[in-house]
């Protein structure tokens, strides 16, 4: 497939991987709110709280990093999560800089409440793939993504 033909100076833009992953992301996202409107949260909000079920106490800059946010993005998704009740943020008692992160009891429950429902998100998204078809598109993405 090609993008850009040689003999036509036009570009096929509904073609460009480029618009395709932009796409599949709106469909991913439009999946994900429904599925998981009932919490009224962000897939943002959800990658940071499961990722703080994985590793409690994680400081903001490691959690940002895990789920590929930039330092500004992830203070303001933050900051909501503690607001709303499911976060709480400490200073470390080593280095008062580094803000380190727990989900609160509330949180936590959310948290695990929504794991269901974000993975019927996926299996919605890979529905039309075969088993075949979901594993190399999924090593491609990674591939891609530079994820190992």
């Amino acid at each position: 497939m090609l993008i850009m033909s040689m003999q036509s100076s036009s570009f096929n833009f509904s073609q460009a991987p480029g618009y395709l992953i932009r796409r599949a992301h709106q469909t991913s996202m439009a999946i994900f709110s429904e599925e998981l409107a009932a919490f009224d949260v962000t897939s943002l909000q959800f990658a940071i709280m499961q990722s703080l079920i994985d590793e409690p106490g994680a400081d903001q800059i490691s959690v940002a990093q895990k789920v590929a946010l930039d330092a500004a993005t992830s203070g303001s998704v933050i900051m909501r999560l503690e607001e709303r009740g499911w976060l709480r943020r400490e200073p470390s008692s080593t280095d008062r800089r580094r803000k380190l992160l727990w989900l609160t009891p509330e949180g936590e429950k959310i948290a695990q409440e929504m794991k269901k429902p974000a993975a019927t998100v996926q299996k919605r998204l890979l529905a039309p793939l075969s088993l075949a078809e979901q594993q190399e598109f999924l090593g491609m993405l990674k591939k891609i993504s530079s994820i190992d």
